[in-house]
């Protein structure tokens, strides 16, 4: 990816958030920005709060302290109608993919486009065919979900992601599950709608091979301290990151909670 990420416009700024459930404090003290046009990942050990982290981006659950500014916006000081206009300007994919079972992909393409614009129906599967071409499927516009392999479905779901052109792309371990061609398949969509379209992808990820190939900035959650201890390009952070983050990235065992050995970080989180 690009180098220049320093120089790219501000669209996300995160300023002292802290998450929690109750007094359980998941992470806290949490500063950092997200750049247009770049792909910026989040990683981390098992129950760090990844996840967590995505749903306080997108406006699912708020903070228990700090600010999440969209420009000059504060996503939890909105009012409904902010809150909606700006949920639609970014585009979310969770781990399952979650196509409706009961419609076409299609279908499921056009839904934003049926519940959020005005276009008529033949606009509608035309920017939906042309969303999943985009996706490399173009030839799934009737096909059933349950007709796809997991790497089509994963897609097909940012296909559905992509259907009212957000700027942001919130995708949640979307190589999860998918064979090393799949996986590698998919790196190259997002490469391609960052590249190509300027879209800025937002993920969490445990996928080494993924994280290296595309990733311009990294964001490290550390377990332990329930704090960021690491942020920046994923092979200077190989260097230069603290010694547990180092180890991480390096898949080698140092006997900390968030690092086991392995050949992915998929088999690291599964550890106790």
């Amino acid at each position: 990816m690009s180098t220049s990420a320093d120089q790219r416009m501000l669209l996300v700024q995160v300023e002292d958030l802290r998450m929690a459930y109750g007094d359980t404090v998941i992470q806290h003290n949490l500063n950092f920005d997200i750049r247009a046009g770049e792909i910026f990942v989040i990683v981390g050990g098992s129950g760090c709060g990844k996840s967590t982290l995505l749903r306080h981006l997108i406006g699912l659950q708020p903070p228990a302290k700090g600010r999440v500014l969209y420009g000059t916006r504060n996503l939890y000081e909105s009012d409904e109608s902010t809150l909606s206009a700006l949920r639609r300007e970014f585009g979310v994919t969770f781990q399952a993919g979650a196509l409706w079972s009961s419609m076409t992909v299609g279908e499921n393409v056009m839904l934003p486009l049926q519940l959020f614009t005005d276009l008529d129906a033949d606009a509608r599967e035309s920017e939906a065919r042309f969303k999943l071409a985009l996706a490399g499927l173009p030839d799934s516009f009737d096909s059933e979900p349950s007709s796809l392999s997991g790497g089509m479905k994963k897609r097909a779901a940012i296909a559905r992601a992509m259907a009212l052109n957000p700027a942001l792309l919130f995708l949640d371990e979307p190589s999860a599950g998918l064979d090393p061609i799949s996986s590698a398949h998919l790196d190259e969509l997002l490469a391609h709608l960052c590249r190509d379209l300027g879209t800025t992808v937002v993920m969490v990820s445990h996928e080494l091979d993924s994280i290296f190939n595309v990733a311009d900035r990294l964001l490290f959650l550390d377990a332990e301290s329930k704090t960021m201890t690491a942020l920046g390009p994923p092979r200077d952070l190989q260097r230069t990151a603290p010694p547990r983050v180092q180890a991480f990235l390096r898949r080698v065992d140092t006997g900390g909670p968030d690092t086991q050995p392995s050949t992915s970080l998929a088999t690291a989180e599964a550890q106790p």
